[in-house]
Parts: structure tokens; C-alpha cells; sequence
């Protein structure tokens, strides 16, 4: 897997963005940071995609940002070349994929079927994007067409929402997920970018599928990822002994609770 991956996979939840002004860019990757989703999916679907992703890597270097709808072998050369971190595609095109791969670029396929999914394994891939994840059947599709590919993680994007989000990153074969409710046209249109921290806060709170529950012992916290939990709530001030385990944490400060895995 790649390592870019990986780390998107420790926060879970990846913003899928077509951005029109290049002038917003740097204010929305800040609200998004702000809100707990230091990463960025922005399409190619509009004339400023490049610049925007040129301004935000400049911008905040340490945001992960990548290119999405990416169709053709010069768009990847645009987008690499303003500081994409990955490329993003809604299908498979051997052509793209072997290009990035010949660079060492991160690629994210999209796929939809097992046909898909054996070409990808033929080019060496071992993370594809599903997509798009609730029309072409949604979480009970993948496991179906996941259980003959056990080398292959899935990106589901398309139709995931703060309803449905934690039922997909349940799924152990899912690394992450993509989505767009965070950032909905009305609040760009109005620059309202104080509204975009809040939802991208309540998307981290919905992916994380937090629960406290106060028992003899002390409170309990369950969460779907306790790492992701902890990057989260780290990021938020909150500080955890050591000997923290992929099921199990202790937060010290500002609660003293554990952070359990839920089952």
C-alpha cells in the first residue's frame, strides 16, 4: 500500500472537492484542518483545480493533497507539478495507472466490478476506489465482491454521508472514505468557511462513531479506530499514557477515561 494511503487511512475520512475559485482554496483547507481533516480530494472538474491545489500545497505543506478525476496522463503532469500528493481516478484506465506507477505516483483507481478489481491486481495495485460506492450497491457490494480479493482495500466514494459513514468504516477491508457533505456549495458560495470547520468537526465525530459511557471503573469512550480517535483528539489537546494499543488507550488529560475499541 502506499504510504500516502496509509496515511490517509489514520484519518478516514477524506473531503471530495470541486473548487471553483482558486481564491478560496487556502481559506477551505484551513477550515478543513481546523475541523479535523487535514487531507483533500480536489477534483479536476473545474478550470481551477490546478491552482487550487497549487495554493493549498504552498499553503499548508503538511495538508495531504490530492488530485481527483483525473481522466488523462497530462492532467497527472499538472497535478504533480502544483504538488499533488496522489492522483484519484473515477474508473480504471491501465494507461493512467501504469503511467503513475512507472513515477512512483500514488493512484487511486475507481471500480465498480470484479472485473475492475482483477485488473488492478494485475497492475500491482492493492487499494482501489469504489465507486460510485451507494448506486452501485454500497457497503453489502463490496463485502460481496471483496471476498474473492482479499488483497485488495477499498476507498468507497459517491452517496457516503454523516448517516452512513461509520457502517463503511466498520468494515476492516475499507481504509478510507471519501465524501463532499462537509463542504456543500451554498456555505462556498457565501464564503462561509467558520460553517465548513463546524461540519467537517460533526463528519470526524460521525466517522469516529464516538460513545461515552460512564461505568464502575471510570467513563468509557468507544470509538470504530482508536488510533484515528486518538489523532483526532490529539489534534484537540487531548494527551494519552503510553503503552496506547490498536484496541485500547488511556486518556490523561482533559478527562481521565479509556479509550476502547468498539466490537
Amino acid at each position: 500500500m502506499f504510504e500516502i494511503v496509509k496515511k490517509l487511512g489514520e484519518i478516514g475520512l477524506v473531503p471530495v472537492l470541486s473548487i471553483d475559485d482558486p481564491e478560496q482554496a487556502v481559506a477551505i483547507g484551513e477550515a478543513l484542518s481546523a475541523g479535523g481533516l487535514p487531507c483533500a480530494e480536489i477534483t479536476f472538474r473545474t478550470a481551477g483545480a490546478e491552482e487550487a491545489i497549487r495554493r493549498i500545497s504552498e499553503a499548508l505543506p503538511d495538508m495531504l493533497v490530492g488530485a481527483g478525476t483525473v481522466l488523462t496522463t497530462e492532467q497527472v503532469d499538472r497535478a504533480v507539478a502544483a504538488g499533488s500528493k496522489f492522483i484519484v481516478s473515477p474508473g480504471l484506465n491501465p494507461r493512467i495507472v501504469s503511467y503513475c506507477l512507472e513515477r512512483n505516483i500514488p493512484v487511486v483507481p475507481g471500480t465498480s466490478c470484479p472485473s475492475d478489481m482483477e485488473q488492478a491486481l494485475e497492475l500491482g495495485l492493492d487499494t482501489v476506489k469504489f465507486f460510485p460506492a451507494e448506486p452501485s450497491g454500497g457497503l453489502k457490494a463490496i463485502k460481496a465482491m471483496a471476498a474473492p480479493y482479499t488483497a485488495l482495500s477499498f476507498m468507497p466514494t459517491g452517496g457516503i454521508n454523516a448517516q452512513n459513514v461509520a457502517s463503511y468504516l466498520a468494515y476492516p477491508r475499507i481504509v478510507c472514505c471519501g465524501g463532499s457533505w462537509m463542504v456543500p456549495g451554498d456555505l462556498l458560495k457565501k464564503g462561509d468557511f467558520e460553517g465548513i470547520r463546524k461540519l467537517t468537526e460533526q463528519a470526524v465525530l460521525a466517522a469516529l462513531d464516538m460513545t461515552f459511557e460512564p461505568t464502575e471503573d471510570g467513563p468509557v469512550i468507544r470509538t470504530l479506530s482508536v488510533p484515528r480517535a486518538m489523532r483526532y483528539l490529539s489534534s484537540r489537546g487531548y494527551t494519552f499514557a503510553e503503552g496506547c494499543t490498536e484496541k485500547e488507550a488511556c486518556i490523561l488529560a482533559p478527562i481521565q477515561a479509556r479509550l476502547l475499541k468498539k466490537a
